[in-house]
This record gives C-alpha cells, sequence and structure tokens, in this order.
C-alpha cells in the first residue's frame, strides 16, 4: 500500500511537473504573438497587404516569400521522400549507409548562413543564375532535406511490417507495395514533413538575403531577383529610426506568422483529408 501510495504521489508530481511546463510554454507562445500583433495592430491593414513596396506595402515580399517557399518544396520534398523510402526499404546497414545517415545528421546540424553561401557560389555564380528565386529555392531545398528524410523515415518506420508481407504474400511486387500500401500509409507523415519544412523556409533570411537579393518588386520569372518577407522585415528594423518604422515592421511579423499559419493550416486539412 505504501509502494502505490508513493507511485501515486510521484505520478501526480511529474503530471504536475509535464503541465506547468506545458502552460509555460503555451504563455510564453501567447505572449510573444500578442506584443507582435499589437505592435503592428496600427499599421496592419488590406491595403498594407495589397500595396506595391513603393507605395509602402509588401505585396512584392509576399508574393516573393510563396515563389520561393513553394519551388524549394517542389524540388526538395520529391527527392527527400524517395531518399527516405530508399533509407527504410531498400537500404539495409551496410557500412555506406550508415556514412549516408551521418551525413543527413550532419546537414540537419550546418548554419543557415553557411547554406547561403554555399548557394551563393554554386548557384549564383558557378551556374551564373545570379541572385533569383530558382537560386534561393534551390538553396532552401538543400537545407530542407534533412528535415524531410528524417520525418518520412520515421513515418515509414511507423508502419507494420505485417502490411508489407500480406502484400507481397498476395503476389504484389515491392514496388507496387511501395505504391499502394507503404506510401499511402506514410502520407500523413509526408504531409508533416512538408510543414515542417514550409515553416522553416518561410522563416529563413540568411540564405535567401545571399541568394534571392533584395529587390523589392514582383519577380516576373524565376529568373528574376526579389526580397522576402524575413528579408524585408531585417533590413525596416535595421533602417527604423522612427516609431512608425518599427510600427511597419511589427505588421510585416504579422503578415509573416499568418502566412506561416496559413501554410501550415492548409497542409493539416489536406492531411485530414488523406486520413478519411
Amino acid at each position: 500500500m505504501k509502494q502505490q501510495r508513493r507511485r501515486r504521489i510521484a505520478d501526480s508530481l511529474l503530471y504536475g511537473i509535464m503541465a506547468a511546463a506545458f502552460a509555460g510554454v503555451g504563455a510564453l507562445l501567447v505572449c510573444i504573438l500578442a506584443y507582435i500583433l499589437a505592435s503592428g495592430a496600427g499599421h496592419f491593414s488590406l491595403g498594407f497587404l495589397l500595396r506595391p513596396a513603393q507605395a509602402g506595402g509588401i505585396f512584392p515580399m509576399i508574393l516573393t516569400t510563396l515563389y520561393v517557399v513553394l519551388l524549394s518544396l517542389a524540388i526538395a520534398l520529391p527527392v527527400g521522400v524517395m531518399t527516405a523510402v530508399f533509407l527504410n526499404e531498400y537500404a539495409g546497414s551496410p557500412q555506406w549507409i550508415k556514412l549516408l545517415r551521418l551525413a543527413v545528421e550532419t546537414l540537419a546540424g550546418i548554419p543557415s548562413i553557411l547554406y547561403g553561401l554555399f548557394g551563393l557560389l554554386l548557384f549564383c555564380r558557378f551556374f551564373k543564375l545570379g541572385q533569383s528565386v530558382i537560386s534561393g529555392a534551390l538553396t532552401l531545398s538543400v537545407m530542407l532535406l534533412p528535415v524531410i528524410i528524417r520525418t518520412v523515415e520515421e513515418s515509414l518506420k511507423t508502419i507494420p511490417a505485417s502490411f508489407r508481407e500480406a502484400s507481397l504474400s498476395l503476389g504484389a511486387t515491392k514496388f507496387q507495395t511501395l505504391t499502394h500500401i507503404v506510401i499511402p500509409e506514410a502520407l500523413p507523415g509526408i504531409l508533416t514533413a512538408a510543414v515542417l519544412a514550409a515553416g522553416r523556409a518561410a522563416g529563413e533570411s540568411a540564405p535567401v538575403l545571399l541568394t534571392v537579393g533584395i529587390a523589392r518588386n514582383i519577380p516576373k520569372s524565376v529568373f528574376d531577383s526579389g526580397r522576402t518577407l524575413t528579408v524585408h522585415l531585417y533590413y525596416l528594423t535595421k533602417e527604423a529610426v522612427r516609431p512608425d518604422d518599427f510600427g511597419i515592421a511589427f505588421a510585416t511579423a504579422a503578415a509573416l506568422i499568418m502566412l506561416v499559419v496559413i501554410i501550415n493550416t492548409g497542409a493539416k486539412i489536406i492531411a485530414r483529408c488523406f486520413r478519411k
């Protein structure tokens, strides 16, 4: 009886600690969001979102951010999913596969500024793409690969081996099992990887500053330069001298948060539809 009572007390104590940690994180997030929204409320409006940069709006920066995020996902997601499928379904555990996994883990820990320098030298100068949307998307796609590979691989590991065995026992090939059983079951995890990658791509500043550029125009093609919301926010705070300048910066930060929330919500709705 005493031992059970001690266990209950210990469980209650640990539950209280975890609940307090959850409440603290939630309160911190609410405080940050409330401060940003309250500071930028006076400048945030539909006109602010839709006006060109010359008129004090951020519409070109919103479009450039969407172009870079969507294009980087279009490049990185197929490559990351195929790599994760190969590592989990085909590779086994030879020595060179361990080196490949180590390389993926190492890529995940490299600072983003180094990816920016890499993209500047390789895509902008070596391939002569210049500072453009495509250079930034290619750079971000390299940076997003570790996130996508690790998330999708963990999703594939949760699929029971009995699913694969049942499919193979019915005469299906390995490829048919992957395309009709494994990948559809892992689709929520793939969409989760896309959400995480999109959020990171939208929030990066150093790589896009070096590869996309700082032009405040709407890119007419992927080979044109532009300015993302994070870079625009950096320059707003750097050049701010009046209180109104900081208000515009906070309004831009609120627009960036809203954009990330819209992307994440849309991906979750799609994932829920696929689960059904």
